[in-house]
């Protein structure tokens, strides 16, 4: 394996991005920008939202053209005009947004538009078995007769990935390619990438999870506003200089600090149990106060969350909000006494995609209202929580599908701003969001607190959770198991308490 890795490091890159330059009217998106990709190397991609990775990469696809510099492909420089320029060169893009057609088959979203090669119609007995090729070459056992809308979001990114090698391409372009898919498809999709790595393939690899990066990628290069700032190999680095490089600060500097004193108990939960969980849940969370969830992914958080959000009906116990009692509140009802809840995911649960920002903001404050009462105007209130979580869009009319995640993630938290709630439910608060919208996330919650309030939030993120919060909580099983000052706090002693006896004594 040695031997083969020396070999590809000598060869000659097998693409290469040099002084490419693009501007969109006066901003200027790529400024002489340089990336080398060579076979059998997996090259992650990384910088801040409005770094220029998105426009580097639709460059490299032909979706948009370069003003200036060269793009070489197997030391040729190549031109192209349109995707499928790219598509015959041998580039295939794997976006976060699919382009398949879920009325469609496997085999008929892997052979649309590709029905006739070198003149020659070519039959359905023959796109089947060369679907079943490409799905075997992949090791996916997904037939090819299913429907892709039937697919899980995972299946379905195999199946786009599975159109590249379809195509015989050299070189893959995964954008933000696990935003969207469970902890075993992630597994299923970094072995598929190490199989194509072997195959001699160059991959690109565009992600904002720096884990991820360590764990898949070979290379990182590091971009900022538009230019490149370094490429290094990831066993030569770490995670706090590739974050350096791209906001020009160190890691430590991310975090606000934390609070010198707390106020009283707001919210105590004493021997709660709902009808999705099977142990008693006592938690309290004190003005001021910012308290972390830590634990293995399914362990209850979610379920533990949506109990004291309302949403999962409790059986007994008591749950009190600033000394007043709201145990048999519903959902709704919890939101008008103070709770606020940010879910995992944003556009499936926590925005209305087809609204502006205004409106997106308001909703809650306008739900806490009684039936036909008199809903004031929000305009002056939704420009001043804007300005002051710096989201950034030209006005409250902006429609928020048009919003990077980040910006999307500030509206949600400006909803419940807005909405004056006490205690927020924050689940993966940065979910998908670049270092540097998670710089001003963190500065946002911190303040929230600040002004007497309390937050609860869930992470996947160890380093996330001991930086951002005062207290943590572990919980294995559904029940709450180890509390320890995050001050005091490490990833090796989280990790010890949310693992089962077992396992943790072979750690």
């Amino acid at each position: 394996m040695a031997a083969r890795t020396d070999l590809m490091a000598a060869q000659s890159p097998l693409i290469a991005v040099d002084d490419l330059s693009k501007s969109f009217g006066a901003v200027r998106a790529l400024k002489s920008m340089r990336l080398v990709g060579c076979a059998g190397k997996v090259h992650a991609v990384m910088g801040e939202n409005g770094a220029g990775k998105s426009t580097l990469m639709k460059l490299l696809s032909g979706v948009l053209r370069p003003d200036e510099g060269t793009i070489w492909l197997s030391g040729e420089p190549v031109s192209f005009h349109h995707p499928r320029d790219a598509q015959h060169a041998g580039i295939s893009t794997i976006f976060q947004e699919f382009s398949l057609l879920p009325n469609l088959s496997v085999v008929e979203n892997l052979f649309l538009g590709r029905e006739v090669e070198k003149g020659r119609a070519l039959s359905a007995h023959e796109m089947y078995q060369r679907t079943k090729q490409a799905l075997a070459a992949l090791d996916l056992r997904i037939d090819p007769d299913r429907r892709v809308g039937s697919l899980s979001v995972g299946q379905q990114q195999m199946v786009e990935i599975a159109k590249g090698v379809l195509a015989d391409a050299s070189v893959f372009i995964f954008d933000e390619p696990t935003a969207a898919l469970a902890s075993n498809e992630v597994e299923t999709l970094f072995a598929l990438i190490r199989r194509l790595s072997a195959q001699g393939k160059c991959i690109f690899y565009v992600s904002h999870r720096l884990s991820e990066v360590f764990a898949i990628c070979d290379d990182v290069t590091i971009m900022k506003d538009g230019a490149f700032i370094r490429c290094v190999p990831t066993t030569e680095t770490t995670a706090d200089e590739v974050i350096q490089g791209m906001v020009g600060r160190p890691i430590e500097e991310l975090f606000e600090p934390r609070a010198e004193a707390l106020g009283p108990v707001l919210l105590r939960a004493d021997a709660l149990v709902g009808d999705n969980t099977t142990v008693l849940l006592s938690l309290q969370i004190c003005e001021g106060e910012i308290v972390g969830i830590a634990g293995l992914e399914g362990q209850g958080q979610q379920q533990l969350m949506r109990l004291l959000a309302g949403f999962d009906p409790a059986r007994s116990g008591a749950l009190e909000l600033s000394g007043a009692s709201i145990s048999g509140c519903s959902a709704r009802q919890r939101l008008a006494a103070g709770i606020g809840f940010v879910p995992e995911s944003r556009k499936d649960d926590g925005l209305f995609l087809s609204l502006d920002i205004g409106a997106n903001m308001t909703t809650a404050a306008i739900a806490r209202r009684l039936l036909l009462s008199w809903v004031p105007r929000f305009d002056a209130r939704v420009m001043d929580v804007m300005q002051r979580l710096a989201v950034k869009a030209p006005d409250a009319s902006t429609p928020v599908i048009d919003l990077s995640g980040g910006n999307q993630q500030k509206v949600v938290l400006g909803r419940w701003l807005l909405a004056g709630a006490k205690v927020l439910l924050c689940e993966e608060p940065t979910r998908g969001v670049d270092v540097g919208a998670k710089r001003e996330i963190y500065r946002q919650l911190r303040e929230f607190t600040r002004e007497g309030r309390g937050i609860l939030v869930t992470s996947r993120e160890l380093p996330e959770l001991i930086g951002l919060c005062d207290r943590l909580l572990v919980i294995r099983n559904g029940e709450i198991v180890a509390e320890m000052d995050a001050r005091d706090a490490t990833e090796d002693a989280l990790l010890r308490a949310a693992l089962p006896a077992v396992e943790s004594e072979a750690v």
